[in-house]
């Protein structure tokens, strides 16, 4: 198989040579000979050749300058690519083919252009009828622009036209132009301006070879013909109205507005209707009014003068020549016009003062708003009202008092069962303070009175109050304080005259009596549950609290309720708890001691040196255990016959030169008055004749004895004589003192 195919490729080879020797060598180009390209685009020159299998190709400008474009050669074609497509690359470009001796060239002419955008429309302005207007038709960046022709139309009127055959002195972008004057008439509204621009480039084929652009002709007319129409009449009486209506024609139809001519010649702006309708005339709104027809392309204007008379009227005041006024509150005095429609206000006070207030006016009527009324406000307040060329004035005296709340009653603590207590009646912000008067009863009992009559050196909101100090007593519940105080101002039309504030009395009892219970004891054993109750008298009934005592000294609060459990006691809740009565008369409490025992337990036993020993060593025996109150340990000898029972509050026993008849089995009990807890440990001892530092047991016994002599001579010469301090002796006494 792989002979066949060497065989078969063999012979397409030759077949192929002999095909290619046939041809010709040849070469082409595209475009054939010139291509047109726009600026700023992109063009590609191809050179293509036949009869040969691998041509070698290369490009250059009939004048040998710089390609400016990129060439790509692939087989038996080789392209030119310019892009963009600039002024360097109008040239004639030539593409040489060499296979092998044989060398073939042909040219391309590439020529350029600019006309990339339609024409621009411009005018000097608004189209108005009968004022001449300049058009401007612009074509931007053209080349070559001695090939350009440009016609400006109206309709289908040709208004110019124009051939740009300059001599062009250098390569370049151009912008041209054509300028048309007109003068602009009302049948030109629709019709379209046309600028069309063509560039003769016809032996090329190319696109677009003609540009145009429209626009709509919108011709305006100025404002004219500007009439004013008054009803009823330009002359009027103060309160009356006046209608004017106001016309005027143009294209597009004018906005008309209504002002008022100023004393300094400007105008002030009313109205931007038609229509302008004044109410409520006063003699000030007399002057020349002017309307204006006003569009895009200018305005009209006419005047009008209105005349307006005055007419007679009176002023009144309220609420009268005479207020009384609450600092704080809000005061409205009320002036009121009759007879004039449309007069003017004005506030002063008689010494002209601030006014301190707010004044609205609005028609017939001012309103000054003192809000809130203070010492600045206490004044003759003076209206002055101007109706045309006439002025009336009118005056209210505004007069000042603070009463403004109840009195206040204030105990220096909570009363007490016997004990003193001051009571407090104070009545605040008051002015004039020297017209006051308090009294304070219990029940229907005067318990003191007081008038305040000192001079005041300046106003001054003053906080009056009277205090007396009495002994509560338990009659006294259910009686009431009352505080009664009185503003003597009788001339002066006000409520209240007379304001008062009650408080029932609740005289309180301070805890006593307070007694603890528990059960079933204060001393348990671990594991049981306790239940203290606490219960004390008082009025009101004493809370009572629950604490433990710590060893600071501190209280930890417990419990709020009157009997505080405590379920499966341990050891750690031993300690003193108190128990608190309280109320708003004081506290009381009491304390009780919780004992919690527990039986030992968690017992060890430990020998030191060993339980196997020489005769004449020491043997220490330790036993440690866990139990409230302290256990009493107790280590016995168990053999009867040589029965030793030794008792140790600290666990420790010690053994002196132990021999052999110390051999045997000890048992060590722990015991206190819950319970007990012992072990069994053996002890053997061995003999040691041969030591030297052995001692005989009865040279033990003879040490042992002499060193007891001594102490029990002293203990009877001891006991002997309290027996005869107290007349008689116990041994168990003795024996209890001892342990």
């Amino acid at each position: 198989m792989p002979g066949k195919m060497v065989l078969f490729f063999g012979v397409s080879t030759l077949l192929w040579m002999m095909i290619a020797a046939s041809q010709a060598f040849k070469i082409e180009t595209f475009p054939e000979s010139r291509s047109l390209a726009q600026i700023g685009d992109s063009v590609s020159l191809t050179c293509t050749t036949t009869g040969c299998a691998s041509p070698t190709f290369s490009w250059r400008t009939q004048i040998d300058s710089p390609l400016n474009g990129k060439v790509r050669s692939e087989g038996t074609t080789s392209t030119l690519t310019m892009d963009p497509v600039s002024f360097e690359n109008e040239h004639s470009y030539l593409c040489t083919a060499t296979c092998e001796s044989k060398k073939l060239e042909k040219g391309i002419q590439v020529e350029i252009y600019s006309f990339p955008k339609d024409p621009e429309i411009h005018l000097s302005g608004p189209l108005e009828v009968g004022e001449p207007i300049t058009v401007k038709c612009l074509v931007p960046d053209v080349y070559p622009f001695d090939r350009l022709e440009v016609d400006l139309l109206k309709g289908d009127y040709l208004m110019k036209k124009q051939d740009f055959l300059e001599d062009m002195d250098r390569k370049s972008l151009e912008t041209k132009s054509l300028e048309v004057t007109f003068i602009p008439v009302i049948e030109d509204i629709g019709k379209l301006l046309v600028c069309r621009a063509k560039l003769h480039i016809d032996e090329i084929d190319s696109e677009p070879k003609e540009r145009e652009t429209t626009k709509e002709l919108q011709v305006y007319i100025s404002p004219k013909n500007t009439v004013i129409s008054v009803n009823p009449s330009t002359r009027l009486q103060e309160g009356g109205s006046v209608t004017m209506t106001c016309s005027s024609e143009g294209l597009p139809v004018p906005e008309i507005f209504w002002s008022k001519k100023q004393d300094n010649g400007n105008l002030q702006r009313l109205s931007g209707n038609a229509t302008l309708t004044l109410i409520a005339m006063r003699m000030e709104d007399s002057g020349i009014y002017v309307c204006e027809g006003v569009n895009q392309i200018g305005k009209s204007r006419k005047e009008v003068e209105l005349i307006v008379q005055e007419k007679p009227f009176t002023v009144e005041i309220s609420p009268g020549p005479r207020i009384a006024a609450q600092i704080g509150d809000p005061v409205v005095l009320t002036c009121s016009v009759r007879g004039c429609e449309t007069p003017s206000f004005s506030w002063r006070t008689q010494i002209d003062s601030p006014l301190s207030g707010k004044v609205t006016s609005e028609g017939t009527k001012s309103l000054l708003t003192l809000s809130p009324v203070s010492f600045e406000n206490e004044h003759s307040y003076l209206c002055t009202v101007t109706c045309g060329h006439k002025k009336l004035e009118k005056g209210i005296q505004v007069e000042l008092y603070s009463f403004p709340r109840d009195p206040e009653i204030e105990l220096s603590g909570p009363p007490v069962n016997g004990r003193p207590v001051t009571v407090s009646c104070k009545v605040p912000n008051v002015y004039p303070f020297d017209r006051l008067e308090i009294e304070l009863l219990k029940g229907e009992t005067m318990m003191k009175n007081k008038e305040f009559l000192e001079e005041e050196d300046k106003k001054s909101l003053e906080t009056k109050s009277l205090e007396m100090t009495f002994i509560p007593t338990m009659e006294d519940t259910g009686k009431v304080l009352v505080c009664q105080a009185k503003l003597h101002i009788d001339e002066m039309e006000f409520e209240p005259k007379q304001r008062q504030s009650t408080q029932p009395l609740f005289v309180n009892v301070a805890p006593r009596d307070i007694a603890v219970w528990v059960s079933p004891s204060s001393i348990v054993e671990e594991g049981r549950s306790v239940n203290m109750t606490c219960s004390s008298y008082g009025l009101p009934a004493p809370k009572i609290l629950w604490s433990r005592q710590l060893k600071n000294g501190d209280l930890q609060p417990l419990s709020e309720n009157t009997t505080l459990a405590l379920i499966s006691t341990k050891l750690e809740d031993s300690g003193i708890y108190v128990c608190e009565g309280i109320n708003l008369a004081g506290k009381s409490r009491k304390e009780v001691e919780l004992v919690i025992q527990v039986p030992p337990r968690n017992t060890t036993i430990s020998i030191y040196p060993s339980s196997n020993v020489k005769e004449g060593e020491n043997i220490t025996i330790t036993c440690k255990t866990f139990s409230h109150p302290p256990a009493v340990i107790i280590l016995k000898r168990i053999d009867l016959a040589n029965e030793i029972t030794m008792c140790s509050k600290n666990g420790t026993f010690t053994l002196y030169h132990v021999t052999q008849s110390d051999t045997g089995v000890y048992v060590i009990r722990a015991s206190n008055e819950v319970g007990d807890d012992s072990g069994r440990i053996e002890i053997s001892v061995m003999s040691r004749e041969n030591s030297k530092d052995y001692f005989s047991p009865e040279l033990l016994v003879l040490y042992c004895a002499s060193s007891l002599i001594i102490p029990a001579i002293g203990m009877i010469i001891y006991f002997a004589r309290k027996a005869n301090m107290k007349g008689s002796y116990s041994l168990v006494e003795a024996q209890k003192s001892k342990v």
